[in-house]
């Protein structure tokens, strides 16, 4: 694959396929390069939330350090409630447009512009990079996020007929180890990546889980 930028957009280059952003796109603000404030921002760790002796409200606490992580635009973006994906950190439509099609998955071809990895563009293109995992996707409807509190969330997540059939245990492995769910810490050049890591997410979600999965109100 050839990526390459000029000053009417980004072109990529794939298996005899060229897909061209036009520049009226991609010169968007929102679509620049971010600043990395949260870059370093961490999660406290579950042993934060030991002092807490009353057990359904130390659950609560820490499932409210893990929102921290779900409603960061890195995970949200992807957790829409509407038909198309969200982009950047002020979580505007997914620019070039894209939408699901009647199955509930995006219609249109994810693989014609986000590759198996993180791409870096060259100096002078109007964003620093594209995300990319080989199982790029929009989380299911059943699954969105967007616009609900962090009650909502929770008891959604604890719900196995809207999480994907997951149990607490499933859940816990599916946020601790999934590469997508890794892209939110690793979202490449010019986007803030969720605050912590992976492995922090997912010792909170444990602790969660041990102190009884108790949801926010």
């Amino acid at each position: 694959m050839i990526v390459y930028a000029n000053h009417f957009g980004i072109r990529l280059r794939r298996a005899g396929v060229v897909v061209t952003f036009a520049a009226a796109l991609l010169l968007s603000p929102a679509l620049g390069a971010t600043d990395t404030r949260d870059s370093e921002a961490a999660l406290k760790s579950p042993s934060a939330f030991a002092s807490i002796e009353n057990k359904t409200e130390r659950s609560r606490a820490i499932f409210g350090e893990i929102g921290k992580v779900l409603t960061h635009p890195r995970c949200m973006n992807c957790h829409p409630a509407g038909d198309r994906p969200l982009q950047g950190d002020d979580q505007h439509e997914h620019m070039p447009p894209v939408w699901r099609g009647e199955n509930g998955h995006l219609a249109t071809n994810c693989a014609g512009c986000h590759t198996e990895h993180n791409v870096t563009l060259h100096e002078g293109a109007s964003y620093k990079s594209i995300p990319g995992n080989p199982n790029w996707e929009i989380a299911p409807l059943s699954m969105a996020w967007q616009d609900k509190s962090l009650g909502e969330i929770c008891r959604q997540l604890k719900d196995t007929s809207l999480n994907g059939g997951r149990d607490l245990a499933q859940l816990q492995e599916h946020i601790a180890k999934d590469e997508i769910v890794a892209y939110g810490w690793h979202p490449g050049e010019g986007r803030n990546p969720a605050p912590g890591s992976q492995e922090a997410a997912g010792q909170l979600v444990q602790a969660w889980i041990d102190s009884g999965a108790e949801c926010p109100q």
